[in-house]
């Protein structure tokens, strides 16, 4: 999505957000993301807040609105701080945290505070009072049409674990970012999810899924699900690269069939149903 800068939203709106900040000074727009029509981190009198959003009329506004209610839950999350409706715009602060990217490579000391993050989402349930289809409802078009009880969880799902979408604090802790694409999920849907990310950075199969066994949720579930959602995951992701192609996609979805490729090989014969 073309981003639109700070200094060129309507008056209106910039006015609608200082009331919230005090004047701002400074305003740079983030480089990475591919969603948001303004996600921008201001220098204010308040100080710094990260602010994100998409004109009123947009189709897809209503999901600003749902990630800034998942923060209000999950943990490691920067939590929404104000909203904004002024000037055609809906628009979010969010906490700024100061952080750089994380090192999801072989022996990176980053992996640690990764494996705490996941188990502490791992633990969180879905607030039930927020209304969204589960991921296997999202995916239901590449899983089998009566869907395996182990894959229709109710834990709290970030979904998205783009290494862009997390922060690693000085203290050692990884927070993460960008809850748009939340969803009631198995409690070790991100765990699994992130894989293929660890994948892409180097690890082999074995190293990636030694990770993720760290976290209690995936060390517990069982092989054939685990197995048909690997598999699932590469489906969906080499369809989307067919049919909605971006630049970042093709490495992620060879990481995605490496990884289905691995657990099918290691997965007793008949103990797993694939689509």
């Amino acid at each position: 999505m073309d981003r639109i800068e700070w200094h060129d939203l309507p008056a209106e709106t910039r006015a609608a957000v200082e009331r919230h900040t005090g004047p701002v000074d400074d305003a740079q727009t983030a480089p990475h993301g591919v969603m948001s029509r303004l996600a921008c981190t201001v220098d204010a009198r308040a100080g710094w807040a990260f602010v994100k959003g998409t004109r009123e009329d947009d189709p897809q506004a209503w999901v600003y609105r749902h990630e800034a209610r998942v923060t209000q839950y999950a943990p490691r999350a920067p939590r929404a701080l104000w909203e904004v409706n002024a000037g055609g715009w809906q628009l979010y602060g969010y906490e700024y945290v100061e952080g750089r990217y994380p090192d999801l490579g072989p022996g990176s000391d980053d992996l640690a505070a990764l494996v705490r993050t996941l188990t502490a989402v791992s633990h969180t349930p879905w607030p039930e009072a927020l209304n969204k289809k589960p991921l296997h409802t999202r995916w239901a078009e590449f899983l089998p049409q009566d869907v395996p009880s182990g894959l229709q969880g109710r834990a709290l799902a970030h979904t998205d674990m783009s290494p862009h979408n997390m922060l690693m604090k000085d203290a050692g802790e990884l927070l993460l970012l960008d809850w748009a694409l939340a969803c009631p999920a198995p409690a070790w849907a991100d765990t699994a999810l992130t894989i293929p990310r660890l994948i892409a950075a180097g690890h082999t199969p074995e190293q990636a899924e030694g990770t993720a066994r760290q976290v209690p949720a995936y060390q517990a579930a069982a092989p054939d699900t685990l197995t048909l959602f690997a598999r699932t995951v590469y489906t969906a992701w080499e369809d989307w690269e067919r049919t909605r192609p971006m630049p970042h996609r093709a490495v992620l979805t060879a990481a995605a069939e490496t990884w289905a490729t691995h657990r099918e090989k290691g997965t007793p014969t008949g103990a797993h149903a694939l689509p």
